[in-house]
């Protein structure tokens, strides 16, 4: 990108299952919002694939003007042909949870899409299911707050978000807040990828919880716990109780498995939703975190493990940080992970990982039964790069993935 401090975070494409039968429809655009600086950037990935060129920049300035938002999130395309952008907040940092409206040709902001004076305290990610005439939108926390890192004393304060917030997808509206718990910091939502499902899971990051959400037999929404991965008892750390700190989650494109990261604790998981009111565990492999041994970080009480993993390598390698962003292949076989969250909250929790950069892993996944395997033979190293060591976020594939595309 052409300037600094941009802090890509999310993205998406300009087009996407939503847009199915539209002929005229290619998914040659990569929308990268800018969470720090709240630029858009659009990239040409069609005339080259292998040579990706900058096509548009969204000024900030049109962002705040245009929209009286700021900090880009989640990035998704519409059946419509437009592009729909989350943010975090308004332009002076304040929490405000609205969406920008990009034009699918020009990728000129159309305004917002949101509608009516009502509208939630916080943004973050969204997912929408049409067929039930639904958006769903959570909350991290207010972006002034968290923009330079965790604070603890944040905590109890109503800086961080508590609430899933349910849309009128027809009239744009606002409709109902569901509430998970003070500062459960709701982040990645889901829906099933059945296009006629009324349930979904999201991820709680600071209470490290998963949530199944569903359309009640009135017509509303509701939400229950189905997953708590317990804190640890530990010394040397932030807090006395360190969460796993669930940070992303993806459900298989045949709705059988939901995956999550714990970028605390250092383990990905699988578990079978075939149930989906109780999922099961069927697979957990380590590959880094807070708590290996001979770290800082001593754990006093677990309630799932007997001893702290050991530091993870691989081909040589230490892999600095704890497992973040995921994605899927489409045949459900290989996991990809990455390991950068965000980079004021990487340098105060994982430092290495700044200086070394971050990698991105591969796990086999057993479609069968369920289990995850790290590939010992797959790893792309961020921290050789030419202009020096990178924090690597989010993963997309040319053709779509679980996270990006919608069924309409």
């Amino acid at each position: 990108m052409p300037n600094l401090g941009d802090e890509l975070h999310h993205s998406g494409w300009n087009t996407c299952s939503s847009c199915f039968g539209d002929a005229t429809k290619k998914r040659n655009r990569l929308i990268l919002p800018s969470f720090i600086s709240s630029r858009i950037y659009v990239v040409d990935v069609g005339t080259d694939l292998r040579a990706p060129r900058l096509f548009k920049v969204v000024n900030s300035e049109d962002v705040f003007w245009k929209c009286n938002l700021g900090y880009p999130h989640t990035s998704h395309c519409l059946g419509s042909g437009e592009i729909m952008i989350s943010a975090l907040g308004d332009p002076a940092g304040s929490g405000k949870g609205g969406f920008i409206l990009l034009d699918g040709e020009t990728f000129e902001i159309k305004g917002n899409w949101e509608r009516g004076a009502k509208i939630p305290p916080m943004g973050y990610d969204f997912w929408y299911q049409p067929r039930h005439n639904v958006l769903i939108s959570t909350e991290w926390g207010i972006p002034k707050c968290l923009g330079y890192g965790f604070d603890p004393t944040d905590l109890k304060k109503g800086r961080y978000g508590r609430r899933l917030n349910v849309w009128d997808w027809t009239t744009h509206t606002y409709l109902q807040a569901i509430d998970v718990g003070e500062d459960a910091a709701p982040l990645e939502i889901r829906f099933l990828h059945n296009p006629d499902a009324a349930e979904g899971y999201v991820g709680c990051t600071i209470s490290s919880a998963i949530h199944r959400f569903y359309k009640t037999e009135q017509g509303d929404w509701a939400a229950e716990k189905v997953i708590q991965v317990p804190s640890k008892k530990v010394e040397g750390w932030l807090l006395p109780d360190m969460p796993g700190f669930i940070t992303d989650i993806l459900i298989s494109l045949d709705d059988r498995f939901l995956y999550f990261s714990n970028w605390l604790h250092g383990d990905i998981r699988q578990y079978d939703i075939s149930n989906s009111r109780e999922p099961k565990l069927v697979g957990q492999v380590f590959v880094g975190g807070s708590i290996t041994k001979g770290g800082p970080v001593t754990v006093c009480g677990d309630e799932e493990l007997q001893s702290q993993p050991e530091p993870f390598f691989i081909k040589g390698t230490r892999v600095q940080g704890g497992p973040q962003m995921i994605q899927l292949s489409l045949d459900g076989k290989r996991l990809y992970v990455t390991t950068s969250l965000y980079s004021a909250w990487d340098r105060q929790f994982y430092p290495d990982l700044v200086k070394d950069g971050s990698v991105m892993l591969q796990l086999d996944v057993d479609t069968e039964r369920g289990g995850l395997t790290v590939n010992g033979s797959f790893l792309v190293d961020f921290g050789k790069e030419p202009d020096g060591p990178c924090l690597a976020h989010e993963i997309r594939y040319p053709g779509g993935d679980c996270t990006s595309d919608i069924w309409v």
